[in-house]
Formats: C-alpha cells, sequence, structure tokens
C-alpha cells in the first residue's frame, strides 16, 4: 500500500497486505533478510482502516490496524464483528531496515526494478482499494498522535504528507497526474496509468454528491492492479502523412511472419480544401468499448443475444491478455467500474473485419466501414473529423460543410461535442444521425492526455453503477452517467433518442401516413407505398435491429418533427431500456410493447438546415444489399442528395413549400 522496498535484495519497507489478507509491515536490510509482521487479522473489504507501522527508538515495531466505520463512508454502518478485525501487534526488530535503497516511495505497490524504459520504475504487487492521506514520519508517533497526524499533519517528524484532495478545483482535477506533498518538504508525486480519482475519502458523510463541493472528503485515490493509461510500448516505426493524402480512413499494415495486421487512422481535410460532405468519427465511443471483454461473461452475453456468442481469435487473445487494457463495459479486478478509457495501446476489436460478439455482424469502428464503403461505392466526395476534434475545435470543424453523417453508434459524447453540434444546426446545417443509441453517455477527456476518456455510469443501462457520492467526473466536476438526466436528451438534438435493444435478428421499417401525403414523401422517391424498409441486410438480416431510437416529445423532439418511418415486428429478446421504465413490470418486450421500435424522423432547422436520424444501429448494415440496388439505400440517397444540393431542406409541411 505504502512501500519504499526494492523487491530484488528485499531492501526497505512498508506497509503490505499479505497473502493471508492481514495487514504486513515489512523490513529489510538488503541482504536478503527479512521481517515481515502480521496483523493476524484478515482485512474485511469496503471499508476503511487507520493503518500504521513504526519501529522506535528501542527497536520495538509496532503495526495497527483499526476499522474506521461511519455511518456513510463504507460497505458497513453498524457491525458487532469489527473487534475481529482490530489488530495492534508488537514485537522486536531484528533487522535494520535499508531506507536508501535508490528506489522511489511508491504508493499502491512496490518496486520490482528500475527500467531504462520512459516509465523508469516496474511495480509489482499491485494494490486493489483506496488510500486517503497517507504520511511519512521520521520517527515512530504515537498511537494517539497517528489520527491527529492524518487530519493536520504537523512537528518535525514529518517526512511527507500527501492530501490527494489538493488537486481538485471548481471546475475538477486539471493536474491529474500530480499528488501534493502539503509537508514543508514538498516531496510532490505523480500518478501512473490513471488510477481512479474523485472518489469519496474515509471522512465521507453522503451529503455532497459532487466532489468539487466538498474535496476535504474526496481525499482518495482508487488504486486498480488492472490500470492503463498508455501502454508505453517503444516507437517501432513512424509515419509521414503525404501533405496531398486526401481526407479519408486508412490503415497502417502490419506484417510479421505470415501474420498481418492494420491500424486505422484517420486524415482530416486541409484547412480550406473541404468538400461539402463530413462523416463526423465517433472515436470516443470506439475507445469506450476498446478491448471490452463481455463475450467472457457468459451468463450476461448468451441473454443479451439470445444464443452462444461466437468468439473470435481476438477475443481470445484479449481474455488471457489483460495487459491490453479494459473497456468501460468492463469492471477492474476488485469488481469497481472502469472510469477511463485510452487509445494509447493494441485495440484489437478496432480492427477491419472484426466480428462483434453482440451479433453476427459488426460493431462501433467496423459497422461504420458499411457507410464508408456506400460513400464510397456511390461515388460522394467526403472528408472526415473526429468527434475529438469537434471537442477540442468547437462548431468551426464543421462549418465548411453542407451535410454532416454521424456513424452508427455515437453513443459517448462531450459537452462541447453537443454544443458544437447544436450550434451547427442552428447555422443552417444538415444532420444524418444514421444510427441509434446515440448521444447518450457524458464523457470528457483527460486535461492532461487528450487521448484518455472518462464516463461515470448510472441510471441508464449499465455495465456497471458508480458508487454512490461518485457520479461526477474528475477530469472537470461535471454530473456524469446519461445525458437525458442532464436535460439534454438525445431527443432535443436528433428527434430521437434510445429506447430498446435486443441482438437476435432484426426486423424493418414501414411507411407512415406522413410519408404518403406530402409531410415526408419527398424522401421516399422511387420507393412503393406498401415496401418494407430493409426487411434484409447484413446486421441480423434487417434494417431496424440491435438498438432503436424512437421519437418522444417528452423528451424534446421538436414539433416539427414527423415520422416517416417506423419499425415493427421485434421479437421477445427486444426490451425498453431501464430510463424508460418507472416499475420493473411484465409487457415491456417487443411483441408486447409498441414503445419497441424505431423511428425515422425528419424535422426542419434554422437558415434551411435540417436533421434526418435513422434510428437503428442495424441501419448501415443493409445499404449495400443487392449491389447496393434496394431501398435502404435510395432512402438515405434521397436525403442525403437533397441536404448536399443548394436548396433549402424541406419544410415539415412538405418540399413544396
Amino acid at each position: 500500500m505504502l512501500t519504499k522496498w526494492r523487491d530484488s535484495d528485499q531492501a526497505g519497507y512498508g506497509l503490505f497486505i499479505g497473502a493471508d489478507g492481514c495487514l504486513q509491515f515489512w523490513l529489510g536490510d538488503g541482504s536478503g533478510e527479512a521481517q515481515r509482521v502480521t496483523s493476524g487479522k484478515p482485512l474485511l473489504a469496503g471499508i476503511w482502516y487507520l493503518a500504521s507501522g513504526s519501529v522506535n527508538g528501542d527497536g520495538e515495531i509496532q503495526l495497527r490496524q483499526e476499522p474506521f466505520v461511519t455511518p456513510t463512508n463504507g460497505r458497513f454502518a453498524i457491525a458487532s464483528s469489527l473487534e475481529s478485525t482490530t489488530a495492534v501487534v508488537a514485537e522486536q526488530a531484528r533487522v535494520t531496515p535499508a531506507s536508501n535503497n535508490g528506489v522511489p516511495l511508491v504508493m499502491g505497490g512496490c518496486t520490482e526494478a528500475l527500467t531504462d524504459e520512459p516509465i523508469g520504475v516496474v511495480v509489482g504487487g499491485h494494490y486493489n482499494g483506496k488510500l486517503d492521506r497517507p504520511r511519512v514520519h521520521r520517527g515512530a508517533v504515537s498511537p494517539e498522535q497517528v489520527m491527529s497526524q492524518v487530519e493536520t499533519p504537523r512537528g518535525p517528524t514529518v517526512v511527507g504528507a500527501w492530501n490527494f484532495q489538493e488537486e481538485i478545483t471548481p471546475s475538477g482535477i486539471r493536474e491529474t497526474r500530480r499528488i501534493t506533498d502539503v509537508s514543508p518538504n514538498r516531496l510532490h508525486g505523480r500518478t501512473v496509468n490513471a488510477p481512479t480519482r474523485a472518489v469519496t475519502g474515509y471522512n465521507w458523510q453522503a451529503r455532497e454528491q459532487n466532489f468539487v463541493h466538498a474535496p476535504e472528503q474526496y481525499g482518495a485515490i482508487h488504486f486498480h492492479d488492472d490500470d492503463l493509461d498508455d501502454a508505453r510500448w517503444r516507437v517501432s516505426f513512424t509515419l509521414t502523412v503525404p501533405e496531398d493524402l486526401p481526407s479519408g480512413l486508412y490503415a497502417a499494415r502490419l506484417r510479421a511472419d505470415d501474420d498481418t495486421d492494420y491500424v486505422p487512422f484517420y486524415v482530416r481535410p486541409r484547412k480550406g480544401q473541404e468538400k461539402k460532405l463530413c462523416f463526423l468519427v465517433p472515436t470516443a465511443s470506439y475507445m469506450a468499448y476498446a478491448n471490452d471483454h463481455v463475450t467472457l461473461w457468459a451468463p450476461l452475453a448468451q441473454l443479451f443475444v439470445a444464443r452462444a456468442p461466437v468468439l473470435q481469435q481476438q477475443n481470445l487473445v484479449l481474455s488471457e491478455h489483460r495487459e491490453f487494457g479494459l473497456s468501460t463495459y468492463d469492471v477492474h479486478s476488485d469488481g469497481s467500474g472502469v472510469a477511463y478509457s485510452t487509445r494509447l495501446r493494441p485495440i484489437l476489436n478496432m480492427r477491419p473485419g472484426f466480428r462483434h460478439w453482440l451479433s453476427p455482424s459488426l460493431w462501433q469502428f467496423n459497422a461504420d466501414l458499411y457507410l464508408i464503403d456506400w460513400l464510397t461505392e456511390k461515388g460522394y466526395e467526403f472528408d472526415v473529423v473526429t468527434d475529438q476534434e469537434l471537442h477540442h475545435e468547437g462548431m468551426g470543424v464543421l462549418e465548411p460543410y453542407r451535410a454532416v453523417l454521424t456513424g452508427s453508434h455515437p453513443e459517448y459524447y462531450s459537452e462541447q461535442m453537443l454544443d458544437a453540434l447544436n450550434g451547427y444546426l442552428d447555422n443552417g446545417g444538415r444532420l444524418m444521425y444514421i444510427g441509434a443509441n446515440g448521444f447518450y453517455w457524458v464523457i470528457n477527456y483527460d486535461p492532461q492526455n487528450e487521448n484518455v476518456i472518462e464516463v461515470r455510469k448510472g441510471h441508464g443501462s449499465n455495465a456497471w453503477r458508480c458508487k454512490p457520492g461518485e457520479f461526477h467526473l474528475s477530469f472537470t466536476g461535471e454530473y456524469g452517467t446519461l445525458w437525458r438526466h442532464r436535460g439534454r436528451a438525445p431527443q432535443r438534438l436528433a428527434g430521437v433518442g434510445f429506447v430498446a435493444e435486443g441482438f437476435d435478428v432484426s426486423s424493418y421499417f414501414v411507411r407512415t401516413p406522413d410519408s404518403l401525403d406530402g409531410l415526408a414523401s419527398w424522401m421516399f422517391e422511387g420507393i412503393d407505398p406498401g415496401e418494407k424498409i430493409g426487411e434484409f441486410g447484413l446486421v441480423g438480416n434487417g434494417a431496424a435491429g440491435l438498438e432503436l431510437d424512437i421519437y418522444d416529445a417528452g423528451l424534446g423532439t421538436p414539433p416539427e418533427a414527423v415520422i416517416a418511418a417506423t419499425s415493427q415486428d421485434h421479437t421477445d429478446i427486444y426490451l425498453e431500456v431501464l430510463e424508460e421504465l418507472y416499475f420493473n413490470v411484465p409487457g415491456t418486450s417487443g411483441s408486447q410493447d409498441a414503445r419497441v421500435r424505431g423511428d425515422i424522423v425528419y424535422f426542419p432547422t434554422p437558415a434551411g438546415g435540417g436533421v434526418w436520424s435513422a434510428s437503428s444501429i442495424a441501419y448501415n448494415g443493409s445499404l449495400s444489399h443487392d449491389n447496393y440496388d434496394n431501398n435502404v439505400s435510395r432512402l438515405m440517397g434521397n436525403v442525403l442528395n437533397r441536404f448536399l444540393s443548394d436548396e433549402p431542406a424541406p419544410l415539415a409541411a412538405g418540399a413544396e413549400k
């Protein structure tokens, strides 16, 4: 937990948790001789302890572990058994610790080796749990003084006193890698691999839920043995993108023996040379799903897809090699949710040809290749801009474009991204939302490393839920979870929002009266009134599937919006999502609940702009059917061609106006 220990020759000292689950105090003289004093009382998970170890001038070791339980700060509030995990152990020291052992003080692990690699130190023995207010003194502190030194470190014995809450500002933790020593020695440190910050401390009182309002109660960091912010691999090669390379999606092809890999990357357009059409790449959503392991949670995965999931080789590699890092759909090895995800590692499920376990189809990055393929085959010239650029540069990156297309699942969005899209639409932009379950989770970027995103999950369809008091993003201090619970439901931007999901088979859309009498008929040129839209496709054999969005005026669908088509005949594997339900009652599945559907919606925006939403993740998988000559492709082309034209987007009352 707190060590100045060199493992190679057992030199130094530190507080550890032993293989017996008990607090231990280790002393080593560097000759291989080590003394390990154990409390003899296993620690309980989920509660705070006041832990201390010392050696006084007479060579007496004292080790203490004392539960620190309040009505609000941990797993238990009242427990008569806490005495069974309280321990005070005294023992005479047999070795003199080698304090000057050439390795740094480490929190949440111990030094295994020093290295010439950029990280400098190889750390092992990783701790899973929270630490709050670690202190080091140059002499033993009496039992009566230990707690007062935690609260207010002072006196000539203080060597270092680290208060993790010192980095908290009114706008979140802006120096995310720093930890501050409040002692006169100012022995400041740094975090490695982004352990979770903005978590409740030992003194949390449950009166305040936002850490920026009560930083003194959020003085903890949650360490995990599987945290990762950067794989820190050595650079093997660099690629200089040619000046004249058109904007688009590319990949670096890597070959080794008889194996080949493709590392994708995007090239944005040169300023002043933008085309009329832009594909807005949802890279934050790709990162959120990066290297997910849900397929190995067999009961959950099989219930989702109503069959045994099909595993790819990449799934097996990721299961065996957890060092590739986790997704925000995973939990850490101690069961807590993964709040951070990074692109600075190999992402094996963001590769061409990877078929996701959720369905006999593609997902996220790979599903968006369907859209890129259709645009290319149909001869559309387009640029690519990533949502990360939208986040950092704002609406200006979209201003050159007549029309913007989303990917199939732009699920993870920051406030800056939403503001930029709103601004684009307010100024005459045209948006085609070619997916579903978009603009759903609140995210933001690490202010010290824009390759890392953060999400705090709760109140929605979750792979995990935040602990009480930990729903705010550490990077910004803003309330996390769903945009819907921040008053910015997706319906306010795209006219539709997430309503249902199912992963067995996909269905189709049928036209509504609004598509037949002129209100939305302009988009159905060349499509007969009775045709089922998308009764075919590469994603579950239909265009309406996986996840579906719905028109909902109560959540902000504009009054000008019209439903052009709606899906039907979904199976009972499709269910309403949690945030739609007030009580857990029967009757919320596809064959029983009329809200289990997707709505293709259109509405005009100011200055001749418009929004068209497909409301299905499966939609793009139907574009290429029958050599791209089908009603899904035709509908898509009709809308896109009108959006790219010099004419204003149609008014809600019909194109003739």
